[in-house]
């Protein structure tokens, strides 16, 4: 799912001269007053009154989303739901690398705070910085065959994470999904650059011997 699917833009669907406004299912709408600034008040689907150029309307996506950790994730817009894979470290110091969805959606009532507090660009901000801490956290403390093991156990350790940070700012972790993760011996950082332990060249001394006098 896009950006612009999360959040919609400023001027949303206004009918009769912009007295009203047209929030679809699935969705909720924050208001923007020129007086008041963000009002606490949160509009569900349905047909609303307001203020014509006095309020503002902002639409929000309120279904859940997946946040996608794959190759290939196009990183070009900030803003995108995704990520490149992330690269960790386990308890026994084995570097891995994980791919996976976090499903998240808007908590209802907090959303004009994250409008107000964060703004619009609240992947940049949170779920991506957070999520690459938190998935990177949890590893560490669990050696790869847990991993394999306790995954179910694992993805909920993760969720719960997530949660400590999300909840306080207004979004909610609903599932982690780890799809692969994978042994690795070599360090590829998230912009693809491969890092090797390179040993120095051993290079043999000889020692120069004195020609025999005769």
């Amino acid at each position: 799912m896009a950006f612009d699917e999360l959040v919609v833009s400023f001027l949303v669907d206004e009918i009769v001269g912009g007295f009203f406004i047209n929030v679809p299912p699935g969705h909720i709408a924050c208001i923007h007053d020129l007086g008041r600034g963000v009002l606490k008040k949160v509009w569900g689907p349905g047909l609303h009154f307001k203020i014509p150029f006095w309020q503002k309307a902002k639409l929000f996506n309120a279904q859940i989303v997946e946040y996608t950790i794959r190759h290939n994730f196009d990183l070009t817009h900030q803003e995108a739901l995704g990520d490149e894979p992330l690269n960790a470290v386990t308890t026994n110091n084995q570097l891995i690398q994980v791919e996976g969805s976090i499903l998240f959606k808007l908590d209802k009532e907090k959303a004009p705070e994250l409008w107000n507090n964060i703004g619009e660009k609240f992947v940049s901000k949170v779920v991506r910085p957070v999520s690459r801490s938190r998935i990177r956290s949890v590893l560490a403390e669990v050696t790869y065959e847990q991993i394999t093991k306790a995954r179910l156990q694992i993805e909920e350790k993760i969720k719960q994470e997530l949660n400590t940070v999300f909840i306080p700012k207004g979004l909610i972790a609903e599932g982690v999904l780890l799809s692969e993760i994978k042994p690795l011996n070599t360090a590829e950082t998230e912009e693809g650059v491969v890092v090797t332990e390179v040993k120095p060249l051993q290079i043999p001394i000889y020692e120069k011997t004195k020609p025999d006098q005769k």
